[in-house]
């Protein structure tokens, strides 16, 4: 009768598996274990940045001083290179946190270009313009208001002074009692002939070339406001008129007629005069250089009165009486009111 073989075969097992075991415990028996040892090394504690700026003194160019860092360097133990390393720099830290930084050299500033002065304002001005013209004093008795225009240009020294040469044109009519006195003169029996002149009309005009210092005041983004003076040269006309009719042919439409006003007499004088005033002016943008003005000066032209006839003297009328009318020789004051652009 046949015995089971499996118990022995769990005990075989059994001692196999207690043996390895048993080997690997006395192999790590069989190693030793280091203790740890101290270190001797000595840990520096790190110093903290300056960042203040070192006082200066009689002493402190050597802060800049090349060989100076060097021998300090060389002084310095080995065991200490890390905190020499840290020591404070010969930069000024506030200094290059609130301005950037380095010493800076500064030069000529630069400008937008040759058309430009020192202050940024442009070295050239034009000026446009047009409006009314106001006759004052005696002149007021023989003209009535009118019209008239401008334009100059010149040269800007700064943001403030300018010195522009200018020319002005300025028109007027004559009043009723100044043409119904001249009807009576040009009807005498030694001029025209009684009844000869008839809705007699006429005109006198004022221009001038004026040399104008112009001195700006104010000068914002929005308002600004000048006075201006000047003095030059006043030509003076009076032209007087009475209609008729032409008569203009064409080869192609025949000849027709048409009604025109025909100078009788007409005078003119010279003279110095001088002008000043005061103008507002107002910046479109404040990225432009053009401004919107409205100005008025008082001018007064230094005519030398001449002898002539009036009708407080017509009786002394000759055939060889040249000045029928006197008064555009009197001294001549006036008011122009002109606006337009500044550039």
């Amino acid at each position: 009768m046949s015995q089971s073989n499996r118990p022995s075969d769990l005990v075989r097992r059994a001692l196999v598996l207690t043996t390895v075991f048993g080997a690997g415990l006395a192999l790590s028996a069989q190693t030793p274990i280091r203790p740890v040892q101290a270190s001797t090394a000595t840990v520096q504690a790190v110093p903290s940045l300056n960042v203040q700026a070192p006082a200066l003194d009689a002493a402190s160019d050597s802060l800049f001083s090349s060989s100076t860092a060097e021998d300090s360097t060389a002084a310095t133990p080995a065991g200490t290179q890390m905190e020499a390393s840290l020591s404070p720099l010969p930069v000024n830290f506030a200094n290059a946190m609130q301005y950037g930084g380095g010493q800076r050299r500064y030069g000529r500033p630069r400008y937008r270009g040759g058309d430009s002065n020192q202050d940024g304002s442009n070295k050239y001005t034009f000026v446009v313009g047009g409006g009314f013209t106001q006759p004052l004093g005696n002149t007021w008795h023989y003209l009535t208001p009118g019209y008239g225009f401008q334009f100059g240009g010149g040269r800007n020294f700064n943001r403030n002074l300018a010195l522009l040469l200018q020319f002005d044109y300025d028109h007027f009519g004559f009043t009723g009692q100044t043409l119904t006195n001249q009807t009576t003169i040009y009807n005498s029996p030694n001029v025209y002939g009684a009844g000869a002149v008839s809705s007699l009309g006429g005109s006198s005009h004022v221009w001038s070339f004026t040399v104008d210092p112009t001195f700006t005041l104010f000068s914002g983004e929005g308002l600004g406001a000048y006075v201006v003076a000047g003095v030059g040269f006043f030509h003076k006309t009076a032209n007087f008129t009475v209609p008729t009719t032409g008569t203009y042919c064409d080869p192609y439409y025949g000849c027709f007629q048409y009604a025109a006003n025909q100078t009788i007499d007409k005078y003119t004088s010279n003279a110095p005069g001088f002008d000043g005033g005061f103008g507002l002016t107002y910046k479109f943008s404040r990225f432009s250089n053009e401004r919107f003005f409205v100005e008025a000066r008082y001018v007064f032209v230094d005519n030398s009165k001449r002898a002539g006839i009036t009708v407080n003297n017509i009786g002394s009328i000759t055939a060889t009486t040249t000045n029928l009318y006197p008064a555009n020789s009197n001294r001549t004051t006036y008011l122009p009111v002109k606006l337009g652009l500044r550039f």
